[in-house]
């Protein structure tokens, strides 16, 4: 990796305090993996590398670092310097690090920015949290249906170089309803003396500034765009969003996802960047939620204290049982969880799974069962024990319970994500260890109640 390559010789030169030296080594170097070396650099020196890059260059560099170490830079920024960086950034990318800053800092970097970026920062930050309204930039280009290629390709020329991608243009009427969009080859390749009525099909997709980011990604994904046009309620073209947006957008939604799934608050930021305090804090209360739950096991143990004795051998399954059903239900509930997020299934179709996991949930019960028949009745006679109905039985205790809770689990993990749905909460939350959580009680006491069922008359 590039990075790799000029770590030594940056890290050099900034001791030697070679700033020229330094200037010309960055010239070349994309800047993400500018964002990498300065990550590490303590703030008054990040700062003086700053200095060195081109504005540009410096707001593209400041985009792509975790908001922690932006946070630390702006706040020892001056006021020419919040401005350089600001004015170089997609309104955007400008309320994401607004999003990120406290009430003080906020209100100082608004303060370095002109009006006109003002105003569209305003107007972004009315849009709802996590809606395609604060990812959406007003930089793009628009032409009417009744010009000319020719008048069209001079307008895209004209306010070209500031709009964000250039690879879609979006056809509006005289009240700015988006009617077309089309793509700049179309118009390349057409006459100049066209109109770009003559190559419309009135055919497009847009999003809602009031939709759900998590949408935008689906639409990105589905329709395999570049950009995509985003429209008020009324229809009026007012933004777009482009896939470098959602890219990240999609990033942080899995991350959020696959963080809640392992029984835990999403961090806010990077985990490289989170203190100890941030990251104990999302962890801990799941973990007292999932204390309070093994307290439970523990009770429901006891509760068959007297069985145990009778019969000791019981207490050597209970890992392998409570363990196969909190598995079971994992991965029930992971399938579940993925298939919801990425819209393969909806959540009125939990009749359907219903179906199609109770049935899994027998086939793999039926064989985990026989497996842990067989495995134990293996076990006693390689000991050298004779085969006896005390032997079948408990290794029937075992086999069945095991495809109950196999079964079970298999249900439970399922079922979980449509009742959180349901009842408007992330399914993300019925995480594996929360799913586990759940079977294990259910577990022991699956396990006892088929244990009295089969063993009374004879271990009992």
């Amino acid at each position: 990796m590039l990075i790799q390559l000029i770590k030594p010789e940056f890290e050099e030169l900034i001791e030697a305090k070679d700033w020229v030296g330094l200037k010309d080594v960055l010239t070349d170097v994309p800047p993400p993996d500018i964002a990498d070396l300065i990550i590490e650099l303590p703030g008054d020196i990040a700062v003086v590398v700053f200095r060195l890059l081109k504005k540009p260059v410096a707001a593209d560099v400041f985009a792509h670092m975790p908001s922690g170490k932006g946070v630390e830079l702006l706040e020892l920024f001056n006021k020419q310097q919040l401005n350089d960086v600001m004015v170089n950034l997609e309104p955007d990318e400008q309320v994401a690090i607004l999003e990120e800053l406290p009430g003080p800092l906020t209100q100082r970097v608004m303060n370095s920015m002109n009006p006109e970026d003002q105003k569209q920062v305003k107007k972004i930050l009315g849009y709802p949290e996590e809606s395609v309204g604060r990812l959406m930039t007003p930089r793009y280009v628009r032409v009417k249906s009744e010009w000319s290629i020719e008048r069209s390709m001079q307008h895209i020329r004209k306010y070209g170089e500031i709009a964000e991608t250039l690879n879609v243009i979006y056809v509006v009427d005289e009240k700015e309803y988006l009617i077309d969009d089309l793509r700049i080859t179309r118009l390349i390749l057409a006459d100049k003396e066209d109109t770009i009525e003559s190559l419309m099909d009135r055919s497009f997709e847009a999003l809602s500034v009031n939709d759900d980011q998590e949408e935008a990604v689906k639409m990105f994904a589905k329709y395999d765009r570049v950009a995509l046009p985003v429209v008020d309620s009324d229809g009026v073209l007012v933004g777009i969003v482009t896939v470098d947006d959602i890219i990240d957008v999609a990033e942080e939604e899995t991350t959020e996802d696959m963080q809640k799934m392992a029984g835990m608050d999403a961090l806010d930021d990077y985990y490289s960047q989170s203190s100890i305090f941030d990251i104990v804090k999302k962890r801990l209360w799941w973990l007292i939620i999932l204390f309070v739950g093994q307290i439970l096991t523990a009770i429901a143990m006891g509760g068959y204290e007297e069985i145990l004795q009778k019969v000791v051998a019981l207490s050597f399954f209970v890992p392998l049982i409570i363990s196969s059903g909190g598995n079971s239900g994992s991965q029930a509930a992971t399938l579940i969880i993925r298939a919801l997020a990425t819209d393969d299934i909806k959540p009125e179709d939990w009749t359907k799974v219903f179906r199609r996991e109770f049935t899994s949930g027998l086939l793999l019960g039926l064989l985990i069962g026989l497996l842990g028949l067989f495995t134990l009745i293996g076990w006693d006679m390689l000991a050298g024990k004779a085969f006896s109905m005390e032997v079948f039985a408990t290794a029937a205790v075992v086999g069945l319970s095991l495809f109950t809770i196999v079964l079970f689990g298999n249900f439970t993990g399922a079922m979980l994500p449509f009742v959180l749905s349901k009842m408007n909460l992330d399914p993300a939350v019925s995480s594996a260890p929360f799913v586990a959580t759940i079977v294990d009680v259910s577990g022991i006491i699956i396990y006892f109640s088929i244990a009295i069922l089969l063993l009374k008359g004879t271990l009992l």
